[in-house]
């Protein structure tokens, strides 16, 4: 189940950017999840472990890849941490989601996530209460952010 804690929590990973680049393995970036991820986000193609095609900005290191997709590859490999997710956009609440079906992840939000029209299952950890779609979680959300 995915797990959100809105507001300040000082013990989850804030600068995303920073963490991946001093921890991230290769295996992460060749991992097929990892690749759809990039594919979808991006819309990048990952050659090897190394090197990345970017249709923006060509050939790239995994560091140079956008903070959505190095937050998403960190929640897939790094799960006893909490990771700032308001690093990434909009286009990557389907991947959260997805990440957490069949474990719990835990994420940190400081803004709104918009995790579409239809139905999920997420915990609000500072008021201990499940939500089941955008209605239910908004009003909670927005007495944090």
């Amino acid at each position: 189940m995915l797990n959100i804690y809105y507001g300040n929590m000082p013990e989850a990973v804030f600068n995303t950017s920073v963490y991946f680049k001093n921890v991230y393995e290769d295996k992460w970036i060749t991992d097929p999840i990892a690749q759809e991820m990039i594919l979808d986000i991006d819309k990048s193609v990952v050659l090897d472990s190394a090197v990345i095609d970017s249709p923006v900005m060509g050939k790239i290191a995994p560091t140079s890849l956008s903070g959505g997709v190095k937050t998403l590859i960190l929640m897939k490999n790094e799960r006893s941490k909490v990771f700032n997710a308001s690093t990434c956009g909009d286009n990557c609440a389907k991947w959260i989601l997805k990440l957490a079906e069949g474990s719990d992840l835990t994420i940190n939000l400081r803004h709104l996530m918009d995790f579409g029209e239809g139905t999920f299952d997420i915990h609000i950890v500072n008021t201990d209460q499940i939500v089941h779609n955008m209605k239910e979680l908004v009003p909670i959300a927005g007495l944090y952010v």
